[in-house]
């Protein structure tokens, strides 16, 4: 088999591929021979159909099958062993292409159009600044984190005297003849809106009745509704003012900072008194901020690679051609015009990663794909305010994330990134500058 290519400019070439009959032929014979060992035609026992026959009715969708096989061979060994680094894939130029008769033709030429991608240095190097934001975790953060545990595994208990945030169980009695009659309704005074209304519960007692309005406490039909149990269209036809009964005040006490609290949050025994509790917090927190640190860190480089390859020029009409042709079901000409822009920063942003990560020597191992989705898993988990989970368990959910071909692929290329990143922290001129999460969150304000 031969394989020419012919540039056509810098970035687009054209692969003439010529195949002959010892490309074929041999495959040509073992696929007939196996058709007439298993076909099965009127007339003819198994195995003993006339190979003339055979050959007559499958013979060209045979030839094309195999010609076809060699093509794709061919291309593919020629653009591997000649190191050439394409864009998209070859695509037929049939005006190159000279026109085929299957019946009489045993040498075939074809012509396929390839897109070459630019030249480029990806690399960074001392001259590249960069600023690693290193935020710190400060003593309220902390507090912050045990007051949010301690209200989350706190307890609710029966109180004989309202306080803002407890909640109400009584009798709600509409203020007309015949008038509705809501036993066990359930009030909490703090989501009323207007604030003359909640401050008619303010000092309330266990066994007090209570006057007021529903239509001006509440804004919402929906609420209202759903409090009394009616249609929301009933609500415009209720009276204005209701009393209600209160039978029992629950309140939601926060948990003890001890011990009971340790085992809770952290159940694997290993946080014993306080100052444990709050250092393993904080250790959480700085881990959280660490991620978010490395992400910034990553942005900026990103955007520095970027922009050393920002006047690239790319084969557009051969892209825009490959798409179009790819995404002929999903994607109009018109729909890819308008995001072509942003598919080219895209392509930028992967030619870049390949090179870096053949340039740094940049694997990614299965122990680290599935490190990272329990590690993914674990976030989810403290999402939910489950801390400490038990390392089986994040392996069993990771294990179930790792099943889906999809979530694999977003991870390798994530885990790939980071590996980047961290190479180039080696190579740049890092400056490292402790911050205050707050002042953080303002670097992506601009």
């Amino acid at each position: 088999m031969q394989v020419n290519k012919t540039d056509i400019d810098a970035l687009n070439a054209t692969l003439t591929v010529v195949v002959e009959p010892q490309d074929y032929e041999e495959k040509v014979q073992k696929q007939l021979k196996d058709i007439r060992r298993k076909a099965n035609i009127p007339g003819f026992r198994p195995g003993m159909v006339p190979a003339g026959l055979v050959k007559k009715m499958y013979g060209k969708a045979v030839l094309a099958d195999e010609v076809n096989k060699a093509i794709n061979d061919g291309i593919y060994n020629y653009i591997r062993d000649e190191k050439l680094n394409v864009l998209g894939d070859p695509m037929p130029n049939e005006e190159a292409s000279p026109a085929i008769d299957w019946d009489i033709d045993t040498t075939f030429t074809f012509a396929f159009d390839i897109a070459l991608a630019p030249e480029f240095d990806a690399k960074l190097n001392g001259k590249n600044k960069l600023t690693y934001y290193d935020i710190v975790v400060t003593d309220q953060e902390v507090q912050n984190q045990v007051d949010a545990y301690a209200q989350r595994f706190g307890d609710y208990v029966q109180v004989d005297n309202y306080e803002a945030g407890d909640m109400l169980k009584g009798t709600m009695t509409e203020q007309k003849e015949g008038g509705i009659v809501k036993e066990n309704a359930v009030l909490s005074p703090d989501y009323m809106q207007n604030e003359k209304q909640k401050k008619l519960f303010a000092g309330a007692k266990k066994g007090d009745v209570i006057t007021f309005s529903p239509k001006k406490a509440y804004n919402s039909e929906v609420e209202i509704s759903s409090m009394l149990s009616i249609k929301k269209e009933e609500v415009a036809g209720l009276a204005d003012n209701f009393t209600f009964e209160i039978q029992t005040i629950t309140r939601h006490k926060k948990a003890q900072v001890n011990a009971d609290l340790f085992a809770k949050v952290y159940g694997d025994g290993s946080v014993t008194d306080e100052t444990a509790f709050r250092e393993r917090i904080k250790a959480e927190i700085k881990s959280n901020f660490t991620q978010d640190s490395n992400y910034k860190f990553g942005l900026d480089a990103k955007a520095a690679i970027l922009k050393k390859m920002d006047k690239l020029q790319f084969p557009e009409a051969f892209l825009k051609r490959w798409l179009l042709k790819t995404n002929e079901q999903k994607m109009t000409e018109e729909q890819i015009n308008k995001e072509f822009p942003q598919m080219i920063e895209e392509l930028k942003w992967h030619l870049a990663k390949d090179q870096l990560a053949t340039a740094y020597e940049i694997k990614v191992e299965p122990a680290e794909v599935e490190a990272y989705a329990k590690e993914m898993t674990r976030m989810q988990f403290l999402q939910y305010g489950l801390a400490g989970v038990d390392d089986a368990l994040l392996t069993q959910y990771a294990q179930e994330t790792l099943k889906k071909e999809d979530q694999v692929r977003g991870i390798v290329e994530r885990v790939q990134e980071n590996k980047i990143y961290e190479a180039l922290k080696g190579v740049v001129k890092l400056e490292t500058k402790d911050i205050s999460y707050e002042d953080f969150g303002k670097l992506f304000e601009k």
